[in-house]
C-alpha cells in the first residue's frame, strides 16, 4: 500500500509525494520512483536538456507530460511550458489532464499561488484544451502536435512526448525528415538562454529525433544523479530503461541482468514473448536500440533446416569468452555434413560470470555429443578452456589466440557465412538474443552494441571453410 502524506506537510514536497497526493490511485515501482526523481531534477532546473526512453505501456507519459507539467507550474507559476506529441489530439489531452490536476483541491493545498480560470471566471484568461493561463502569473501550458505551429510563443520548457505514431510513420524518411524540420525551425527557434527541453520516446528508429540529435550534439548517459554536477552547457543527459536489463546496473537502474523493469505489469515472460514476434522491433521498443533494417551485414537470410542430414561428418563447438562485462559468452556447437554444410544444433549465449556459463556450456557439449571445441584463448579463454575439459572429459578441447582484426574478419567472412550456415527452423524462439544481435548486425562497426555473435559466428566459418586436406582429415578423425 502507498503511503500518502497529508497535504498539510507537503508545501514543499517531493515529485513523487506530489504525485500520489494528486493521484492517490497510482501505484509505483522501484523504476517509477527512480525515474520521477530525474524528472523531479529536471523540473528544480538542475537537468536543462534530459532525453528518457521508456518501453511502451510502463507509465512514461503519466509521470512526463501529466504530472510533471502540473508540478513545475507549480514550482514556479511564471513558467511557459508547451507539450508536442505526434498529434493535435493527443497533446491536447495531455493539456487537460494538467488542468484538472491544477483545478483539484488537492493541488490547491500544495501550491495555492498557481491557479487557472473557472468557468467564465475571472475574465481575460484563456482555458482551452490548447492552451491554459496561470491567474495573476506569466506562466501558461500550451499544446501542439507535431508539425503545429508556435507563432509568437516564448517557450519556456518544451516537454516531446513521442512524435511519432507507429511503426509505420517512423519507418517513413518524410516523416522523420518533416519532424525533424518542425524541431529545428519551430521547437528551436522558441527557445531562449534558459530554456528547458525533455524528450521522453519510446524508440522506433535509429534515425529518429533522439538519434539524430545524439549524433548531431553532446550527449551523455546519465546514470547516477551525482552525473547531472559535471554537465557542461549544451549537453544532453541521455537515460535509457530497457524493459529486460541487458546493461550494466547503475544508481538509477540496479536492475540485474534478465531482470524486467516493470514485473508487476509486464512481467520478464510476457516480455519475452513480444520479443519471440519480432525482435528487431523489440530491441528497439522495448530495449532502447533501434536499428535500421537498411545496412545490415546479414538481416534475417541465414537459411534454415528442419532435420539434420544423415551424412554427418564433424560435430564441433566454438566458444569465444566475454572481453568485457557487458560482452556476451557465444558458444555454438555445430554439425557439419561431407559437403561442408554447417548446421547450428546449440547455443549458448550469456552475460554471466564464467563459474555458470562453464557449467552451461559443458552440459551443452555433453546434450550435443561434442567430439571437438575450440576456445578463442583471449581474455581469460585459457582458464575456461581448461574447466570446460574438466567438466566435459570425453570432449577434446583446444585453446588458441585470435589475432586477426575483428572488424575485417567479420565483414570479409559475412557472405561465406550466409552460403555455408543453416540455423535449426525458430531459432529466433530458442536464442532471441543471439538472433537478435546477429539478424540487426550492422555493416559499419562502430554502430553496434554488441558484435559477439557475429565474431563467434566467424570464427566457425574461419575454421570450417578452409580448403578441404586438412579440414577434411580431421574430421574424419574425430568421427
Amino acid at each position: 500500500m502507498q503511503q500518502i502524506l497529508s497535504t498539510k506537510e507537503l508545501p514543499q514536497c517531493s515529485f513523487t509525494e506530489f504525485a500520489l497526493t494528486v493521484y492517490p490511485f497510482l501505484e509505483l515501482s522501484p523504476f517509477h520512483r527512480r525515474y520521477y526523481e530525474v524528472l523531479e531534477a529536471f523540473a528544480q532546473g538542475r537537468i536543462r536538456k534530459l532525453i528518457v526512453s521508456v518501453p511502451p505501456q510502463h507509465g512514461k507519459s503519466v509521470g512526463a507530460t501529466t504530472l510533471l507539467p502540473a508540478y513545475m507550474l507549480g514550482l514556479d507559476p511564471d513558467t511557459r511550458i508547451a507539450i508536442a506529441s505526434y498529434s493535435g489530439t493527443l497533446a491536447s489531452k495531455f493539456n487537460r489532464r494538467v488542468q484538472r490536476i491544477i483545478s483539484s483541491r488537492e493541488y490547491g493545498e500544495i501550491f495555492p499561488e498557481t491557479t487557472i480560470k473557472q468557468g467564465t471566471k475571472p475574465a481575460g484568461y484563456i482555458r482551452t484544451s490548447d492552451e491554459v493561463e496561470i491567474i495573476g502569473r506569466k506562466g501558461e501550458l500550451i499544446s501542439v502536435g507535431r508539425e503545429g505551429s508556435l507563432t509568437g510563443n516564448r517557450v519556456d520548457c518544451f516537454i516531446l512526448d513521442d512524435l511519432y505514431k507507429d511503426a509505420m510513420e517512423a519507418q517513413s524518411p518524410v516523416v522523420r525528415e518533416n519532424c525533424w524540420e518542425w524541431y529545428t525551425s519551430v521547437v528551436r527557434t522558441r527557445m531562449h538562454n534558459t530554456s528547458r527541453e525533455l524528450i521522453v520516446f519510446t524508440r522506433w528508429h535509429e534515425e529518429d529525433l533522439i538519434g539524430r540529435l545524439m549524433r548531431s550534439e553532446r550527449c551523455r548517459p546519465l546514470n547516477s544523479l551525482s552525473d547531472i554536477e559535471s554537465v557542461e552547457a549544451g549537453e544532453w543527459l541521455y537515460l535509457n530503461y530497457e524493459a529486460i536489463k541487458a546493461s550494466p546496473p547503475t544508481e538509477l537502474d540496479p536492475r540485474h541482468e534478465g531482470e524486467a523493469l516493470w514485473p508487476e505489469q509486464q512481467s520478464r515472460e510476457l516480455l519475452e514473448q513480444k520479443r519471440n514476434l519480432d525482435p528487431a522491433h523489440f530491441e528497439a521498443m522495448y530495449q532502447g536500440h533501434p536499428t535500421s533494417r537498411e545496412g545490415l551485414l546479414y538481416s534475417d537470410k541465414f537459411r534454415e533446416y528442419d532435420t539434420l542430414p544423415r551424412d554427418i561428418v564433424e560435430r564441433s563447438n566454438y566458444t569465444d569468452t566475454a572481453d568485457t562485462g557487458s560482452d556476451y559468452l557465444a558458444s555454438i556447437c555445430y554439425s557439419v555434413d561431407s559437403d561442408g554444410v554447417i548446421y547450428v544444433t546449440d547455443v549458448v549465449y550469456t552475460q554471466e560470470a564464467m563459474e555458470i556459463s562453464e557449467q552451461l556450456v559443458a552440459q551443452m557439449l555433453t546434450n550435443n555429443d561434442t567430439r571437438r571445441a575450440v576456445v578463442e584463448s583471449n581474455n581469460g579463454g585459457r582458464g575456461f578452456a581448461r574447466a570446460l575439459q574438466r567438466l566435459a572429459p570425453r570432449v577434446r578441447i583446444e585453446w588458441f589466440h585470435q589475432s586477426g582484426n575483428k572488424e575485417a574478419r567479420i565483414l570479409s567472412n559475412s557472405a561465406t557465412a550466409l552460403h555455408l550456415i543453416r540455423m535449426p527452423r525458430g531459432w529466433h524462439l530458442r536464442w532471441p538474443e543471439f538472433y537478435a544481435h546477429l539478424v540487426t548486425y550492422k555493416r559499419l562497426f562502430r554502430a553496434n552494441r554488441h558484435d559477439d555473435a557475429a565474431d563467434a559466428i566467424t570464427g566457425i566459418v574461419e575454421r570450417e571453410a578452409r580448403t578441404s586436406g586438412e579440414s577434411q582429415h580431421r574430421r574424419l578423425r574425430f568421427l
